[in-house]
């Protein structure tokens, strides 16, 4: 979801001492997905902040969203289930595509970050084909979210706060709608859909849900409603501008 609401929420108290946050209305992920990763960021004294989520696609490369970098900053993985001090991080350098803006209709809004060593022993998610959303009955289809950001929030009786904990969940949102760019999906909880929330960008969304879930990445949570209650837009990966930037850095389905 948007970098600029995150770091107005997280940023300033978020650490790795004090831990992450989780995906909305969803369960802990354990050791389901270790090919999902927390995007960590190093500021120029040291200090390091979990920012946003990602996901190895090859043994070199993560993939997340380009809002979540920042041009002459230093960017880390971690794929623990539960990031702390004393996460092991991979470090690696960011590339964003170079044709991200804040477009509504197509934003560009991915990003890769690169490994000079392979990262061995966890298996590289998969990308989608070109054009599969555009052929595949997507009708009641299901998608799983995972990653590290903010759980649904608490409304009433008080200011709204957004609960926390250190590790990573998942959860599952049905179909909404599709156009050229976005895939949208409902994570509305009256309608046994869960989603995604603030730290949760750059994060994958898998194509279908519990035993007929796939390693294929349909699209990375880029956005969403304000309260993360409604709708969990996300960025398709298997359109031909998505592609072309992917292409550079994996080899493509």
């Amino acid at each position: 979801m948007s970098r600029k609401i995150l770091f107005m929420l997280v940023l300033a108290l978020l650490s790795l001492n004090s831990g992450a946050f989780a995906i909305t209305y969803g369960v802990p992920d354990g050791g389901d997905h270790p090919n999902v990763a927390g995007v960590i960021l190093e500021e120029a004294d040291g200090s390091k902040f979990l920012v946003c989520t990602g996901t190895l696609i090859s043994e070199t490369v993560v993939l997340t969203a380009a809002h979540c970098i920042d041009a002459g900053v230093s960017y880390f993985v971690s794929f623990d289930r539960d990031i702390t001090s004393k996460s092991k991080l991979y470090p690696g350098t960011a590339y964003v595509h170079p044709g991200y803006t804040f477009a509504q209709n197509d934003p560009n809004d991915v990003a890769v970050i690169v490994f000079a060593q392979p990262v061995r022993g966890i298996t590289p998610a998969s990308l989608p084909s070109a054009g599969l959303f555009d052929r595949l009955p997507l009708h009641g289809q299901k998608f799983t979210a995972v990653g590290y950001g903010l759980h649904e929030p608490n409304i009433g009786g008080g200011p709204i706060s957004f609960a926390d904990t250190s590790d990573r969940w998942r959860s599952v949102s049905e179909f909404n709608a599709l156009n050229s760019a976005w895939l949208r999906l409902s994570q509305n909880n009256a309608t046994g859909n869960g989603g995604t929330c603030y730290g949760d960008s750059g994060g994958p969304n898998f194509l279908g849900a519990g035993n007929n879930e796939t390693p294929i990445i349909a699209a990375v949570t880029v956005t969403g409603d304000y309260f993360c209650l409604s709708t969990n837009t996300t960025y398709r990966l298997d359109t031909p501008s998505a592609r072309s930037f992917l292409g550079v850095f994996v080899t493509l389905p």
